[in-house]
């Protein structure tokens, strides 16, 4: 079956899967573009690496339709696995094998020798800023064995390169480096990247899929997830007992998230012309004093919070 060029890099129709009586997919769609680098959100259990346990041939599905650039990749997934790279949440490695030796076995499970496979060792190298160490893999931080799965999984020139979780647990140096090596992949694949840190989807991802107790919730292009039709942001600062404010604001329905840091509170919502009407209104009657009221623009955390819930908790 060949790769049609022109197809999505992922098309997924009607994803169900089940274990036992757990439903982990239920009924899941989504579209991803050639090309993109796309985030696949979603809170801890929302169903994130059973989607990419399907996508790359490890589990199949109870039913439903998964393609990798107009192929099946359930029916065929021989011929999918040839075209994609895979980082799981914690890589393995032989551990007294060197980066460059690490990178060198790899192509040659996958066929590749000679000249070609030594540019090969040597451009995922330096892509990986792994060039000039010599110390062997058992003595890598976190962030250089996560930086090396990625070169790893780029060995076969994949079409489309699935990363689960690759920042988690990293310092924040580690984080800046895979974030940085993620970026520099943009154009040249196309990168799933499935995490659930809102803040690396918005730096390195153009578009992004929400995902919640096994169903995408919303999918689309960032800057148009982050200001979705209807959804407004504001900050609300008051001189004193915010909490009470926080709770007030809570119970109104175009509430659609609230959240308090100290004397300030972020509110999203689905109705800002309620919002400004309500909100001095509230504040009048807890008899509070109100410091600041303005309008902001909505981030990732907002819509996601809005949709999910604080902390992976539906609303």
């Amino acid at each position: 079956m060949p790769v049609d060029e022109t197809a999505p890099a992922v098309t997924i129709r009607g994803l169900v899967k089940r274990f036992g009586d757990v439903t982990a997919l239920d009924g899941v769609d989504l579209r991803v573009p050639s090309g993109s680098v796309f985030g696949f959100l979603g809170p801890n259990g929302a169903g994130k690496t059973t989607t990419l346990r399907i996508l790359t041939g490890l589990a199949r599905p109870t039913s439903g339709e998964v393609f990798l650039f107009g192929m099946d990749a359930v029916k065929a997934s021989a011929e999918t696995r040839r075209i994609i790279g895979f980082l799981p949440d914690v890589p393995g490695f032989y551990g007294w094998m060197t980066a460059e030796e690490t990178i060198r076995f790899t192509g040659r499970l996958f066929g590749l020798g000679g000249d070609a496979l030594e540019e090969r060792v040597r451009a995922l190298l330096d892509l990986a800023g792994l060039s000039d160490v010599k110390t062997r893999v058992g003595g890598f931080s976190r962030g250089m064995r996560q930086r090396l799965g990625i070169a790893q999984a780029l060995v076969n020139a994949p079409k489309l390169l699935m990363l689960d979780e690759p920042t988690s647990a990293l310092d924040p140096m580690g984080r800046k480096d895979v974030l940085e090596m993620v970026a520099s992949l943009a154009g040249r694949t196309t990168v799933f990247f499935s995490t659930h840190i809102l803040s690396d989807v918005e730096r390195v991802c153009d578009r992004v899929a929400i995902l919640d107790k096994g169903r995408v919730v919303m999918s689309g292009p960032l800057d148009e997830i982050t200001m979705p039709a209807g959804a407004h942001a504001f900050e609300i600062e008051v001189a004193e007992d915010a909490e009470r404010l926080e709770q007030a604001l809570r119970d109104l329905p175009w509430a659609t998230s609230v959240e308090r840091t100290g004397l300030t509170l972020s509110v999203t919502a689905s109705d800002p012309i309620a919002a400004q009407r309500d909100v001095p209104a509230q504040v009048a009657r807890l008899g509070l004093a109100l410091v600041r009221f303005e309008t902001r623009e909505a981030s990732l955390e907002d819509v996601f919070v809005g949709l999910v819930g604080g902390e992976g908790r539906p609303r």
